[in-house]
């Protein structure tokens, strides 16, 4: 169960974020609209929310999932790949620190950015990823062994994030979305394939019994509610349009 989240409050400069999505440029005043209502989803399933506020020197600092990890026993501050957002870990590290008297970092010998991370129990699989090298990844599974966790390195070639193309929803209950749907490190689990036309709907979270599913992706949504979840729609347009998924907006913990 979680009791906390962090978020940051969109800057102004997110229309010159990073994106491949070709979508557009974002509307900030609509952006900041949908990051409320994602906030008051945060609350409804329970969390207490922590908003840092906007760093307009980063365009992308919106997704904070990126810049940090998040551990029932530690925090890993991250070392992102991308190289506009390497300096974004400094202003998180206060609100973590906050909360973990554990706190630990990938150093500039590797690169991590955590949403090629997901957490199933104690272990964590790892995407190697354009932002994600294995020389990150081994530092990660290195500071998860010291706290009594695991972590595995996950081979992919068609995503951005590897949370691009899964969420863990719980109950063993894996969304996948391409090259997810037969990926051999996932066989175990029980996989509900996401259609090719709704892909961006495979990046749905779980808080505390509830999935938070992006608005507008009707089939994935039946999908998740026939496995019995309560479920709630944000809509999530403008953060689309920099390849920002549900997960990539808060810490949560």
């Amino acid at each position: 169960m979680f009791t906390r989240a962090i978020v940051r409050k969109p800057s102004q400069s997110m229309v010159n974020g990073l994106t491949e999505a070709e979508l557009g440029l974002p509307d900030y005043s609509l952006a900041c609209e949908q990051h409320q209502d994602y906030i008051c989803a945060l609350k409804e399933c329970g969390l207490q929310v922590t908003e840092l506020p906007a760093l307009e020197d980063y365009p992308d600092s919106c997704f904070v999932e990126d810049v940090a990890l998040l551990t029932p026993n530690c925090a890993i501050l991250t070392n992102p790949g991308a190289d506009s957002r390497r300096g974004e870990t400094q202003f998180i590290e206060s609100a973590v620190q906050e909360f973990y008297p554990n706190l630990e970092r990938i150093s500039s010998a590797g690169h991590v950015e955590a949403g090629d991370i997901m957490m199933v129990a104690k272990h964590f699989y790892i995407g190697l990823s354009d932002r994600t090298d294995t020389q990150g990844a081994s530092q990660l599974i290195g500071h998860l062994e010291t706290y009594g966790m695991t972590g595995s390195m996950v081979k992919m070639s068609e995503l951005l994030h590897l949370k691009t193309g899964l969420s863990y929803l719980e109950n063993n209950n894996l969304l996948t979305f391409g090259e997810m749907h037969t990926h051999p490190d996932f066989v175990g689990f029980n996989r509900i394939e996401i259609d090719a036309d709704e892909d961006y709907a495979a990046n749905s979270v779980w808080i505390n019994g509830t999935v938070l599913v992006p608005k507008g992706f009707p089939k994935a949504l039946k999908k998740i509610q026939q496995l019995g979840y309560k479920t709630r729609e944000v809509a999530m347009s403008e953060f689309q349009k920099l390849d920002g998924g549900l997960s990539c907006l808060s810490l949560r913990f």
